[in-house]
């Protein structure tokens, strides 16, 4: 059975080749594609034989990077299970909700959430909630809970697969953020998988590269931008167990890494290492950026002293995630574009009635092509809400195109922003507000932010009488957030901007605090 088994045939077809390195470990686990390969076979049969994991149900992981999340990753694909890896970030409180709504029947977990994973063990007791099997990965276990050691020590390595296993069935669960309520589980199939890779070996790989991953593994761009290909490829992975920028400089030369990705906020960081004057990039063959525009100077910096050749990206959750690419030779040129689609994705950019526009014409950027995801876990309203009648994926981001076919991305359709890499969503944050007794009206926006390219501003009206402080509604929303979603300002006014129908004017408050704040008007008073 080769769909699925990603392991089993690169142990065919290249037992020997070193397969991953976790630089997380202590020692640096390395393992070669036959290794590996029967490691995961192990977790396959414990899940099947010991936690009644069969074709369809979740397993679900909450750690940060390491080999496991590839481990259970591939154990499920064997079984024709369905991957769910849990952003570490959420609040107990966020994560007890996403289990509740896909219900796993195991969670492995490290031992920096044992307190969350104790909270969420207590409040589903007794619930008849499927999860029943909590595996902790590194000797700091929650009582009752089985050792991920024990595990790969006493199970056995005969091969799993799961034969009646189809290209459209689902292979993972990756979360991706709602503007209201939880974050939507989009559906990622076998053939949406093997559609990327497809897309990223044309414009990107060789088989000999070597890629540094630094993105979270709960995320599509750890999980499959490159990762994912590299398996297929029978290439080398090295994982950290979290992004540090002296580290991943040690780690390009060292391993003579040939790939790397990253947002601009990393290399940024990186560029400001202590150790980057001295390092050895000459391995790469190219690095990525995504998320955002990479800033000229950058680039150049990267360019004239390290003789970096960057490539732009643009991805989502739902689609691909290699959407379009911007080569090496444009990054000056065309600075600011995220390029022309992969080879295969279609895309348009159509206005409000859905028809196509020209070259620079605003509108919205709407997408065709086999790696799409299948839609939403249990939510077919927002599946058939993004699909229009002749099948274009609605992103909601406003893009324009140039006459040589290279795509900018200009602003979102909605509210989201983006804050190191993580999108973040207005109307949750504003709906926690909401909850705060003395708080009368709310609006949550993105302003720039030289570290982490933009960060939320909570814009306030308090109710007559009462009284809050910045400290206190920060305090309030940390209880309840994730801290990459909290603002790291707020500031008080006697009214928001209405429109005729009494709805807040998002577009009034970004032209007080960022476009007249850039061109150094007063603050409003608060």
């Amino acid at each position: 059975m080769y769909i699925g088994d990603y392991l089993g045939r690169r142990e065919l077809y290249s037992p020997d080749r070193l397969a991953v390195v976790d630089v997380g470990k202590t020692p640096e686990l390395r393992l070669t594609y036959r290794q590996w390969n029967r490691r995961v076979n192990r977790l396959a049969n414990w899940l099947r034989r010991h936690a009644g994991v069969e074709k369809g149900d979740r397993a679900a992981i909450l750690a940060r990077d390491g080999i496991e999340h590839l481990d259970l990753f591939h154990a499920c694909s064997k079984l024709g299970a369905i991957h769910t890896p849990l952003n570490w970030r959420l609040h107990w409180r966020e994560v007890l909700g996403l289990l509740q709504q896909t219900e796993p029947k195991v969670l492995l977990y490290s031992g920096d959430f044992g307190e969350n994973v104790a909270q969420i063990r207590s409040a589903l007791a007794g619930t008849g909630h499927p999860l029943q099997h909590y595996v902790h990965l590194d000797g700091q276990g929650i009582a009752d809970s089985l050792s991920y050691a024990s595990i790969l020590e006493l199970a056995p390595e005969t091969p799993v697969a799961c034969e009646s296993l189809e290209a459209e069935d689902i292979a993972c669960l990756l979360f991706t953020g709602g503007t209201t309520g939880l974050p939507k589980g989009a559906m990622i199939s076998h053939r949406m998988i093997v559609w990327n890779v497809m897309n990223t070996v044309i414009h990107d790989l060789r088989h000999d590269d070597i890629y540094l991953n630094v993105f979270p593994l709960f995320h599509t761009g750890g999980l499959f931008t490159y990762t994912s290909a590299q398996v297929v490829f029978g290439n080398t992975c090295i994982l950290v167990r979290q992004f540090d920028p002296r580290q991943v400089l040690e780690l390009i030369e060292r391993e003579g890494v040939t790939v790397f990705a990253g947002v601009p906020t990393m290399y940024q960081m990186i560029a400001e290492a202590p150790n980057f004057e001295q390092a050895d990039l000459s391995s790469l063959r190219f690095c990525t950026s995504g998320g955002a525009p990479l800033p000229v100077p950058l680039i150049e910096k990267y360019i004239r002293e390290k003789g970096v050749r960057f490539k732009q990206g643009f991805g989502m959750t739902e689609f691909g995630p290699g959407l379009f690419a911007l080569a090496p030779e444009d990054a000056l040129r065309k600075a600011g574009s995220i390029g022309r689609p992969n080879f295969f994705i279609d895309a348009r950019v159509v206005d409000d009635n859905n028809r196509p526009l020209g070259p620079d014409q605003p509108g919205e950027l709407v997408l065709k092509g086999p790696s799409r995801c299948s839609g939403y876990w249990n939510n077919p309203e927002a599946s058939a809400a993004v699909i229009d009648e002749e099948g274009w994926f609605h992103t909601g981001d406003i893009v324009r195109y140039d006459e040589e076919g290279y795509f900018y991305v200009l602003d979102r359709k909605k509210d989201m922003f983006i804050s190191g890499g993580e999108n973040v969503y207005p109307a949750e944050i504003e709906n926690v507000l909401y909850r705060h007794p003395a708080v009368h009206m709310c609006a949550v926006i993105g302003v720039p932010d030289e570290r982490w390219g933009e960060v939320g501003k909570a814009c306030v009206v308090l109710k007559p009488g009462s009284q809050a402080s910045e400290e206190e509604l920060i305090g309030f929303m940390q209880e309840h957030l994730a801290r990459y979603k909290v603002p790291r300002s707020v500031v008080f006014m006697d009214s928001l901007p209405l429109s005729g129908m009494g709805k807040i004017l998002k577009r009034e408050l970004r032209k007080m605090f960022v476009e007249d704040a850039g061109a150094g008007s007063s603050t409003p008073a608060q």
